[in-house]
């Protein structure tokens, strides 16, 4: 069976990758699943809305579409097994759903007949018939495909942002009906150009509001992030290497390994975890190992000990070292033993990973030195008279926020020379691993700030928001696009569109969207981005730093 996929950066010829394997690794018969998987949710989405109706909409479809949607980001989740169980289970919520309406006497909602998978076929039917054959995102037109890839993807990145808060308590159920309330609105066809772009914006406006969310579901459980100097080597003890995005899974791992004699390692997007003040207690937190997701098979490798995965970000692990690395949540990969899930009060069980840990050779020392980062929105707002004074004196003359993610292209180098050359006067406002590109340059500091201030994981650009939203209050301006800010974001995944919705949703403009502007943007929905908010792609260094820094 062949694909088409065009949801990340790397799609083939920026266009799409197509055949019997994506760039990212995923088979056809996997990404055929998750279309076929997402398409249920439409159809639950249409359902559940109906049965609300009459009181009776199913609480359990919320966490069932986060789970699926937050599963089919890049590089989760490449197993089959997965989504044949999330089928299963959707299409008994489907028939549970239909009961409880017809019960009631209510209507099947009409939309419901354009897949066998959302109407009356059973798991086996829609197995063998699928619900997208060619994997392109059902619409009338190109320009409502490109609207809806839009939402979609942004779902997902809101997804698994809302899962990490969901993990530590902290939930809303707003979030939870505005998505299937766009699922099932990727249905109707009779929606114009402009109804479809005003709910991409209403995505923007959720996604404001789900990173707000997972903050405050962060901070509540494990401090404000502090300035913190990170150790980039290694020690002589054995040592876990936790990868991803989930803080409750490296709390519990922490807890664990506590007087086992086992070090535990950050890597990617799992760094940031060395800035809350609830980790810094236990003495066996060693540091950050390696860099970005895509260094995986070499950085993994040399490793020596077991690598557990929380969310996605997962390369296809070499066989070398395939029998250390460990997935749990929606990540998967056939092959690779997976840890279950918690059950309700108790904690995930990572005993099986200590005890290989024990076994293992201490880590191969990469790098030396220390990385400075913890630089989120309660801290930076504590020193706020201070960059404000920088700036008013003009020793601050821009800040480039350079957030999002990092790909594996050597046309990434982009960014590196970008922070390189930008003046001296300019400071860099990171989050997510695109700082990787930078975060360990000598760029050196104005007045005792450091011109690169890291403010966490890719879901921590909401720090950046609020950063700019209190530097525009405290210089009494009307419009955010009058501060000294400018930006250039990197992307790879569907959590990047989440931010680049969110941005768009609070106004934000004249923003160089690269290495290169996703796939599945129409050149029409490319024309409304630019007259309406000056979205462009990168070119080169000295002409990208000419036009934005001037």
């Amino acid at each position: 069976m062949s694909m088409f996929c065009y949801q990340c950066q790397e799609a083939m010829k920026n266009t799409g990758c197509t055949g019997e394997k994506g760039i990212c690794g995923v088979t056809a018969d996997c990404i055929n699943l998750q279309d076929t998987t997402v398409n249920l949710c439409k159809g639950l989405s249409l359902l559940n809305i109906e049965a609300e109706k009459f009181g009776n909409a199913n609480s359990f479809v919320g966490k069932f579409i986060t789970d699926v949607l937050f599963a089919t980001i890049t590089n989760a989740n490449f197993t089959t097994e997965y989504f044949e169980n999330a089928m299963k289970r959707g299409v008994q919520l489907r028939d549970e759903l239909k009961e409880t309406i017809r019960t009631a006497g209510g209507t099947l909602p009409a939309a419901l007949e354009r897949s066998i998978c959302c109407s009356e076929g059973s798991f086996d039917e829609c197995m063998q018939n699928g619900c997208n054959p060619d994997g392109r995102i059902d619409a009338p037109d190109e320009d409502t495909r490109s609207l809806r890839a839009l939402m979609l993807y942004g779902l997902k990145g809101m997804a698994a942002y809302y899962h990490h808060a969901e993990n530590l308590g902290k939930t809303n159920s707003e979030i939870q009906t505005f998505m299937q309330k766009i699922l099932a609105a990727m249905t109707n066809d009779n929606l114009s150009l402009e109804e479809n772009i005003a709910l991409v914006m209403e995505t923007g406006k959720h996604s404001v509001d789900v990173m707000a969310l997972l903050d405050n579901a962060n901070t509540s459980a494990y401090g404000n992030p502090e300035i913190t100097e990170v150790n980039i080597g290694v020690r002589n003890n054995p040592g876990i290497l936790i990868s991803g995005h989930d803080l409750k899974d490296i709390e519990e791992l922490l807890i664990q390994t506590e007087d086992t004699g086992v070090d535990v390692y950050t890597h990617g997007e799992m760094l940031p975890a060395q800035y809350y003040p609830a980790f810094k207690k236990y003495e066996h937190f060693a540091g950050n190992y390696g860099n970005a997701w895509f260094k995986q098979k070499s950085e993994f490798e040399k490793f020596n000990g077991p690598i557990l995965m929380t969310t996605n970000c997962l390369v296809p692990p070499a066989a070398s070292y395939k029998d250390r690395v460990f997935t749990t949540g929606v990540v998967g990969f056939d092959g690779l033993t997976h840890i279950a899930g918690r059950k309700e009060g108790g904690s995930k069980d990572f005993s099986s990973i200590i005890e290989m840990a024990k076994t293992c050779d201490p880590p191969t020392e990469i790098e030396t030195g220390t990385i400075v980062g913890g630089f989120a929105h309660n801290q930076v707002l504590a020193l706020a008279d201070k960059v404000v004074d920088a700036v008013k004196s003009g020793a601050i003359k821009k800040f480039v926020v350079m957030a999002g993610c990092d790909g594996r292209q050597k046309g990434r180098g982009y960014y590196t020379d970008f922070a390189e050359a930008l003046p001296q006067d300019s400071v860099i406002l990171t989050a997510g691993c695109a700082k990787f590109r930078y975060n360990k340059l000598n760029l050196g500091d104005i007045g005792g700030i450091p011109r690169v201030l890291d403010a966490g994981q890719c879901n921590d650009s909401y720090s950046l928001v609020l950063i700019a939203l209190k530097l525009k209050e405290v210089f009494e301006l009307d419009d955010i696009n009058d501060l000294p800010i400018v930006y250039n974001i990197a992307w790879y995944e569907q959590k990047a569109v989440t931010v680049l919705l969110a941005l768009l949703y609070l106004g934000v403009k004249n923003i160089r969207l690269g290495p290169t502007l996703p796939a599945f943007l129409s050149p029409n929905v490319v024309d409304v981005l630019v007259k309406n908010f000056n979205i462009g792609g990168i070119t080169n260094v000295e002409d990208d730093i000419k036009a934005m820094i001037g």
